[in-house]
């Protein structure tokens, strides 16, 4: 038998299941979490019905969730059907770091902004902290250029809420428990962009 001087495995693996549940029982009891998914879903359905596309972007684990989402949308959630247009402004490494070299790691988002959006396009920042300034400058840059602009954040939610027309804010501060959240919201949101445009074949 191994011999760990660390917790025990079992009980920290019961513990962050339980915390990660009673977080998504808090959501789904509150009206205001439950009708901001539904509005940046609808917002989504809508931009897409129109022509444009959905940008991403965040730092870390919120990168990762970025590109996650835009996968799929780009691919598909469930149902087979048309790819929709969405970049996670995260995943192209050579801009990136081109743009973080020459000019700064607060401007990798928003220069991409400036570059790719267009009014009636959506952008999606995701902060846990909510004040990861380079997602904050691509917000701003977003309003600036017409798009619609949701954020995805902690209870804190820092700055972003004030340069964003939705704010999805986890109830909880930990920051894996508010990435595991994120997700789970991003998965719904794609499922009802689906069932929305192509019909409920889930």
């Amino acid at each position: 038998m191994t011999v760990t001087n660390g917790p025990d495995p079992a009980s920290v693996i019961r513990s962050r299941l339980k915390g990660n549940a009673s977080i998504k029982k808090a959501m789904w009891q509150d009206e205001i979490v439950v009708g901001t998914i539904a509005k940046i879903a609808a917002t989504i359905v809508d931009s897409f019905r129109a022509g444009h596309k959905v940008l991403l972007c965040g730092n870390g684990g919120s990168a990762a969730d970025a590109n996650h989402m835009a996968a799929e949308l780009v691919g598909r959630f469930v149902s087979d059907r048309a790819p929709l247009p969405a970049i996670s402004l995260a995943a192209n490494t050579s801009t990136v770091t081109a743009i973080g070299n020459d000019y700064s790691f607060e401007e990798i988002f928003s220069r991409q902004v400036h570059g790719l959006g267009r009014p009636g396009d959506v952008l999606i920042g995701l902060s846990t902290s909510g004040n990861s300034e380079n997602v904050v400058r691509a917000m701003r840059a977003a309003r600036e250029n017409g798009l619609s602009t949701v954020a995805f954040t902690g209870s804190g939610a820092g700055k972003l809420p004030e340069a964003a027309d939705m704010c999805l804010r986890i109830p909880n501060e930990n920051t894996a428990r508010i990435q595991e959240c994120h997700i789970t919201a991003a998965h719904i949101i794609c499922e009802l962009v689906e069932a929305e445009l192509f019909g409920d074949r889930i």
